[in-house]
């Protein structure tokens, strides 16, 4: 017999699909109020970024109990098996399918039953995706991707339909309305005080490219996850004079180009108007532009682009 069909039946045997020389996709949801997601398998390697419960991953490669998963930020990093359930296509289809609903505090917890002096099952950040499994009272029931369910004030959900994204390239002055403009900006005052935290994009701790696309994303809208990545949305402003700029405007510092030197961003921000900006730097703060305001940002020499949307 072929050596090439008795692999092939050998593998069958094992429960390993083959069709066309291709092995389908493994998919998981992030099962945990978020999953840190770091450069190795291995809790001493640095933190990369954080993915919400509820986002659908794909796992392209496992080491021990952790998963090396590819997030929609686009991010592919490493995170343990704990913080994900793995579903197949059909399951996560159905997932998709569901009635949703999004946390929309900045901190909380699942409760066993509809009580604040009920056992938390879990914890919840701003962000969290929730399929929705009725309602009590001031209460709603919700399902976590692995199936278990519990019970969070209905105050602080909204109805989940999907997020609007503008990738790298994407998007112009007109992506944003002014509406949208002021809810990303409250959004991100109410992070203010919280902890820097590289790699974080929650209310435990966050950086500055976290900072804003948490901000967009409460607001229903996607950027790229890192501040080289977002200062390619939107379009350009001239920074001939702080004059042009426009509240809502993403600020970013760095190095600009050079001769034999690409352009390089370190730092982003929100701007606010009248010369202030909301960023993280060693927490979420308000600082000013100006070199004579008391909350002057000591960085400020280094703003070398401004994007809006």
């Amino acid at each position: 017999m072929n050596r090439h069909i008795i692999l092939c039946l050998a593998l069958i045997m094992l429960g390993i699909q083959i069709s066309s020389g291709q092995t389908s996709k493994r998919w998981a949801v992030v099962e945990l109020s978020s999953v840190y997601m770091r450069i190795a398998p291995d809790y001493e390697s640095a933190l990369e970024t954080q993915e919400l419960m509820g986002t659908v991953v794909e796992i392209t490669s496992e080491q021990g109990y952790w998963r090396e998963i590819v997030s929609p930020q686009p991010y592919k990093a490493w995170c343990t098996e704990k913080g994900l359930t793995e579903m197949d296509e059909e399951q996560i289809k159905t997932y998709n399918d569901a009635q949703k609903c999004i946390y929309t505090g900045l901190y909380g917890h699942i409760q066993e039953k509809p009580s604040i002096k009920s056992r938390s099952i879990c914890d919840l950040v701003g962000g969290d995706i929730l399929r929705y499994a009725g309602r009590k009272g001031r209460w709603t029931k919700v399902m976590l991707p692995s199936g278990k369910t519990g019970w969070v004030p209905s105050a602080d959900l909204k109805a989940h339909k999907g997020f609007r994204s503008i990738k790298m390239g994407e998007g112009d002055s007109s992506s944003i309305s002014p509406k949208e403009t002021e809810n990303i900006i409250a959004e991100a005052e109410k992070l203010v005080g919280v902890p820097y935290l590289w790699g974080g994009m929650t209310a435990k701790g966050v950086d500055c490219s976290g900072l804003v696309r948490i901000s967009f994303l409460m607001n229903g809208i996607l950027l790229p996850r890192n501040a080289s990545q977002q200062i390619r949305c939107g379009d350009e402003v001239n920074m001939s004079s702080l004059d042009n700029l426009e509240r809502g405007d993403l600020l970013f510092f760095g190095t600009p180009a050079s001769e034999g030197k690409p352009q390089r961003i370190t730092h982003v921000g929100i701007y606010l108007g009248d010369n202030r900006f909301i960023h993280s730097s060693h927490m979420v703060r308000i600082n000013s532009l100006i070199p004579e305001e008391k909350d002057y940002y000591e960085n400020s020499h280094r703003l070398i682009a401004a994007r809006r949307l």
